[in-house]
């Protein structure tokens, strides 16, 4: 497997500053999601977990989530206001993505194999979405992720 081999979009619901990529067979998992969340952290692990801290509090964010055979280029650092990266131990080859009030969505990323694998974090759009925290009109698409796993090792 070399290259991009998949690249899902969704939307997220973004509330208390927060979603997760969780281990879709997370019954066994140590931590829940949202236990341990810390907001100032960007990109934070836990075993079966990886928490992205938002700037906004409540808003719908665009996110692109790509699979790589291989490690993937390295992104134009300019265009990002935030990145992170971590492990991510998968055991079934599938990623839930949750969020704090609703938990677990029907959005899954099929990694295509379970192991060990590298998950790189990219963020736009944070300032502005911060400055809209007090807008009574839906904020939706303003803050933008590229969410980026790929094989560790």
């Amino acid at each position: 497997m070399a290259g991009l081999v998949r690249e899902q979009r969704f939307d997220v619901f973004v509330d208390n500053y927060a979603f997760a990529f969780v281990e879709s067979w997370d019954a066994d998992l140590p931590v829940e999601f949202p236990d341990g969340f810390d907001a100032g952290v960007f990109v934070n692990a836990f075993p079966g977990r990886i928490d992205v801290g938002s700037a906004g509090n409540t808003h719908t964010a665009a996110v692109t989530v790509q699979v790589w055979g291989d490690v993937p280029p390295v992104e134009d650092s300019a265009m990002w206001d935030a990145q992170g990266e971590a492990g991510f131990d998968s055991v079934s080859g599938d990623v839930a993505v949750w969020t704090p009030s609703l938990g677990r969505t029907d959005d899954l990323v099929e990694l295509g194999g379970k192991g060990a694998w590298r998950v790189r974090v990219h963020g736009a759009g944070r300032g502005t979405v911060a400055a809209l925290q007090e807008s009574e009109e839906p904020v939706v698409g303003v803050e933008r992720y590229l969410v980026q796993f790929f094989p560790a090792g």
